[in-house]
């Protein structure tokens, strides 16, 4: 039997009806809905989730057209042990990757998949992955049985009856993405707010571009346009077609106008693991001294960057909105993220404010204020008061929000050809051993810094503290092939490039022997990112050490910071026993690619321990 969809067909592409069909008769929904992506479906979709106890709208004047949402204790975050790369051969997901036959897989999720969407609307929705008609954008349908879902996507990506359109010119091979929460109703069941199961996979089959994900409602998880698509079937479309789908945020710096009246703007990309403050550098307001500057913001998170006609880099954001980490976001730290958020915004896994036990209508997370409201319902719905042993928020609570609100959002954000790249930073929580900045000498050591960084972990993460956390340019849970392929695919890249952009490694996190942070970050980033820009723009000079090129403290315009140069030259410090041992630890990560490993990065590792 095939179920009729509840409205007309919006499409002419008889193989996206097909698979529609195909899939609901696999799934067996009570109703299939074509959604188009007005304000007017929106709209009634919050309703619905409101109906449903999912959403709580919040108090108009304080937070108008935004809705707060408490997820299932055991649906809070990306689960990176239920994520598969199921490619045909094991070799080319690569030991960082969870593999399974994709032919014993599928029987699986087929097994999980049948009845699951029973009682239940099956939501079809299109989705742009970068602005509509832009050569540098993809496609993707996502069948969900999720309306938080579906209204979290509509900001984060382009959805609806624009994309029919594209679809329909079939010029583009459409990513196939099918979600379901797994619980599914029995006749006059009541629903519950959260629906979850506690069995979930995330399944990526990269020879036929598709996305399987079962029984999460959350994150990256469910919105099946991020992580899995962005990055994880991104990564193999960008190896196979000649560009690059990265972990990355993009910014633009803007100089104050010259003699001329001209200003000079210079986009920077970069890659940083996850706690290394991807969305506070993405919306940074440069400090004291830097009248006149201004850093625009493209993207927070995912890059997708391909060479032009003339051989250099240019990157899209693919994404439309934030959903970012709200505990920690605060006026001091993130005024730009502050202001974005203030409306039309989805909050989830933080705190409600309450009154006398009552709602507010107001919300709260650890670092939004100094002092913390009286009492408050937490995340999980507890009471809640300062006192209280747990945390208010969940500290992966999240805020999805549309990018046209961000304060600093570049004017050529949306450019279909994208903003071109001058220069790569890369960067980790390194309290020891790495400088402030340093310049890799060209871009196949360049391609060895960003392949050896990482974090050093804190009694936070549990394990060993001090322990260097390898993730390579930032894609460890993301990379949807090979490790050692994903290097040879960079290095590869230079040779179809005119000129390539200057590498950089930053370390915001360096400590003195007091313990205490050596640089004060957050604006004051600005400075070295100055000296980036002069750098990829040959205006300044930098001193060759082992590791690469430094800045010397007067290359630093230090208008407005009281910071001596002996702090400086701590920061900086290239100590040579220390490196040798960060050497050594490359060989780990090396050890577990060595079957792929391109030859480069074993001559780029004997040239620094040559060198140190």
């Amino acid at each position: 039997m095939i179920l009729k969809a509840t409205a007309a067909i919006p499409t002419t592409n008889k193989h996206l009806i097909r698979w529609v069909e195909k899939m609901a008769e696999l799934c067996e929904p009570s109703h299939i809905l074509w959604l188009d992506g007005s304000d007017a479906e929106d709209a009634r979709l919050k309703q619905q989730l409101v109906d449903a106890g999912t959403f709580i709208k919040l108090d108009e004047k304080l937070w108008p057209g935004c809705y707060y949402a408490r997820s299932s204790p055991n649906d809070v975050a990306r689960v990176e042990d239920r994520t598969f790369i199921c490619s045909l051969s094991k070799d080319n997901a690569g030991p960082t990757n969870n593999w399974e036959d994709p032919f014993v897989m599928r029987k699986k999720l087929k097994k999980l998949f049948k009845g699951s969407m029973r009682g239940r609307t099956m939501y079809v929705m299109p989705f742009s992955m970068g602005p509509i008609g832009s050569p540098m954008s993809q496609i993707g349908v996502q069948l969900t049985d999720s309306a938080y879902a579906v209204v979290n996507m509509r900001i984060m990506a382009r959805i609806g009856t624009p994309v029919y359109t594209e679809i329909d010119k079939g010029e583009k091979r459409v990513v196939p993405c099918l979600h379901s929460v797994g619980c599914p109703l029995r006749p006059r069941e009541k629903d519950v707010p959260w629906p979850q199961n506690d069995t979930k996979y995330i399944v990526h089959f990269p020879e036929t571009r598709e996305i399987w994900s079962y029984g999460s409602g959350y994150g990256g998880n469910a919105l099946l346009g991020k992580k899995c698509f962005a990055l994880r079937i991104a990564s193999n479309i960008a190896r196979d077609e000649g560009w690059m789908a990265e972990h990355m945020l993009i910014v633009g710096i803007e100089s104050p106008p010259h003699e001329a009246g001209k200003t000079e703007k210079t986009y920077v990309a970069a890659a940083f693991p996850s706690a290394c403050g991807k969305t506070n550098f993405a919306m940074l307001i440069p400090p004291a001294g830097f009248e006149g500057w201004k850093v625009w913001t493209v993207g927070d998170d995912i890059a997708w960057i391909k060479p032009d006609s003339t051989g250099r880099l240019r990157a899209i954001n693919p994404e439309s909105g934030f959903f970012g980490v709200a505990p920690g976001t605060s006026e001091k730290t993130n005024p730009n993220a502050m202001a974005t958020l203030r409306a039309n915004t989805i909050f989830t896994n933080v705190a409600l404010i309450t009154k006398g036990g009552v709602p507010t209508g107001d919300i709260w997370w650890e670092g939004m204020t100094e002092t913390p409201p009286a009492e408050a319902l937490d995340w999980r719905g507890n009471k809640w008061t300062p006192a209280s042993p747990t945390p208010a928020a969940h500290p992966n609570g999240r805020f999805t929000a549309p990018a046209t609100q961000c304060p600093s959002i570049d004017p050529a954000w949306e450019d279909p050809n994208g903003v071109l790249i001058s220069a790569i930073l890369f960067g980790g929580r390194r309290p020891t051993t790495m400088p402030l900045v340093y310049q890799a000498f060209n871009w196949s050591s360049g391609v060895y810094t960003g392949a050896t960084m990482g974090s050093e972990t804190t009694a936070a993460a549990g394990g060993a503290v001090g322990k260097v956390r390898r993730d390579p340019i930032a894609m460890l849970p993301f990379c949807g092939y090979h490790m050692g392929d994903y290097f040879r695919h960079w290095l590869r890249m230079q040779r179809s490039l005119s000129s390539t952009p200057r590498i950089f490694h930053v370390n915001w996190f360096r400590k003195g022997e007091d313990g205490g942070y050596l640089w004060p970050g957050y604006s004051e980033n600005m400075r070295i990112l100055k000296w980036i820009v002069d750098r990829t723009r040959g205006r300044v000079q930098g001193k060759e050490t082992p590791i690469g090129w430094i800045p010397e403290y007067h290359d630093i315009q230090w208008r407005g910071l009281d910071f001596s140069d002996e702090r400086f030259q701590q920061l900086q410090a290239v100590d040579r026993e220390a490196w040798k041992r960060e050497v050594i630890g490359h060989e780990e990560l090396f050890l577990l690619l060595h079957d792929h490993l391109p030859p480069e990065m074993i001559y780029e590792r004997e040239l620094l321990i040559c060198r140190l």
